[in-house]
């Protein structure tokens, strides 16, 4: 089912449709048939047929000409998706994606989107920022962003998630961000939110829980640090993995070093994270994700 927003001829006819279905023959000729009966020019195309799942998937960025019927050609791609049986998407490529932000006391991840989607790095709006601490409420509306405190208690946790998926449709939201919020999210909330939360963990390998990760990572003189951004799932920083990065570090680094990489990898790992999901490359591939850039 799509879940494009309404466009009109008048918008920039640079255009993304996203295809991911089983896997069987003629996909490809049938999506660019598609754009040469409404005469449009293929600017990418990417494609990735995995033997494991013997699933097909497809991002096809492309322009069409002023004047384009753009319900016709939306229509032709829906009669594609109910043929293959296909999840897809049809929009704007720069039609930006509505990001909630959720943080707790750590406030770099947030600052480096904040600072991203100000810039125009990221094909993102953060439309509001959610806490479980009031900290961050200056820097966040300095930006112009409403910032919401919930603080979460284990008695209060049902009505606090409650609150948040009120917010979540009433900012029309796309995409909910855990930018270091140190709160673990309900099964049901999790499973509410598949495919449209993204995490960033403190950890690449080996994997340090708990209290002060980095801490524990100089204690055992690791040579790596790193972090993980992954989709947001009802098992606690198992979901489906979208990026990680790694920094090599030595004997030489004390724990506060660590925690200073430690910042750089995370903040990178989700910038990218979000970055690739709001342009349309990343799919969920069962356990895993396709990353289509």
């Amino acid at each position: 089912m799509s879940t494009a927003r309404a466009t009109t001829t008048s918008r920039d006819p640079d255009h993304v449709v996203t295809f991911a279905c089983p896997q069987r023959r003629g996909i490809v000729h049938a999506l660019t048939g598609v754009l040469v009966e409404h005469g449009g020019d293929i600017i990418e195309l990417k494609q990735f047929d995995d033997p494991l799942t013997d699933h097909f998937f497809s991002r096809i960025r492309f322009s069409l000409r002023g004047g384009t019927d753009l319900e016709r050609v939306r229509a032709d791609f829906a009669a594609l998706s109910d043929e293959f049986d296909a999840a897809w998407s049809f929009r704007p490529t720069e039609q930006k994606q509505r990001v909630l932000v959720m943080v707790s006391k750590f406030g770099h991840c947030l600052n480096d989107l904040l600072y991203r989607a100000r810039m125009g790095e990221l094909n993102a709006e953060i439309v509001a920022v959610v806490s479980n601490h009031p900290d961050h409420r200056q820097t966040v509306e300095w930006h112009g962003i409403p910032f919401f405190h919930v603080p979460v208690a284990k008695d209060t946790k049902p009505e606090a998630e409650a609150k948040l998926l009120d917010l979540v449709e009433r900012f029309e939201v796309d995409l909910v961000v855990l930018a270091r919020y140190m709160q673990i999210l309900s099964d049901e909330l999790s499973r509410a939110l598949t495919g449209r939360a993204i995490n960033i963990h403190h950890s690449f390998l080996p994997s340090f829980k708990g209290a002060k990760p980095y801490h524990q990572a100089y204690a055992r003189g690791v040579k790596t640090v790193g972090a993980t951004a992954h989709y947001v799932n009802d098992e606690l920083d198992e979901g489906p993995i979208i990026t990680q990065q790694v920094i090599d570090v030595d004997h030489t680094y004390g724990a506060e070093d660590l925690v200073a990489a430690g910042r750089d990898s995370e903040n990178k790992a989700l910038a990218d994270a979000v970055k690739w999901h709001c342009e349309s490359r990343v799919f969920l591939n069962v356990d895993r994700t396709v990353i289509l850039r």
